[in-house]
């Protein structure tokens, strides 16, 4: 058997997880992908496949510092809560992205719930 590589299985694991979560107006999907250097959330729509809100550690403010580890993903969820917020959402969905639910991501999740986010 030929050996997958580990971003084959990542997608893998984010399309099974993929059937069951679905973002809609009510309650949009919170969808996290990280990469080695940054991280990046948004907030779907899936019913109108449009984009609610996003923050990410390439913005300016949050970008003068260290992208890739907990304390600049907690900065990111914190960010996502706030234009989530704004925009009128309260509850989401969360989509890890195919990752484990660990680290840079768990940050992420945890400080959009200190945020206020409900999910």
């Amino acid at each position: 058997m030929a050996s997958k590589s580990r971003g084959a299985a990542r997608h893998r694991r984010h399309a099974r997880l993929r059937r069951k979560v679905v973002g809609t107006e009510a309650r949009p999907r919170l969808s996290v992908f990280r990469s080695n250097r940054h991280i990046v959330a948004q907030l779907i729509n899936d019913d109108a496949g449009v984009t609610m809100a996003s923050a990410s550690t390439l913005e300016t403010d949050i970008r003068s510092g260290a992208t890739g580890n907990s304390v600049a993903a907690a900065k990111v969820g914190q960010l996502i809560a706030e234009r989530a917020k704004a925009a009128g959402v309260s509850t989401v969905v969360f989509d890890r992205g195919g990752n484990r639910y660990h680290g840079r991501v768990a940050a992420l999740a945890d400080a959009a719930r200190e945020a206020g986010l409900e999910f």
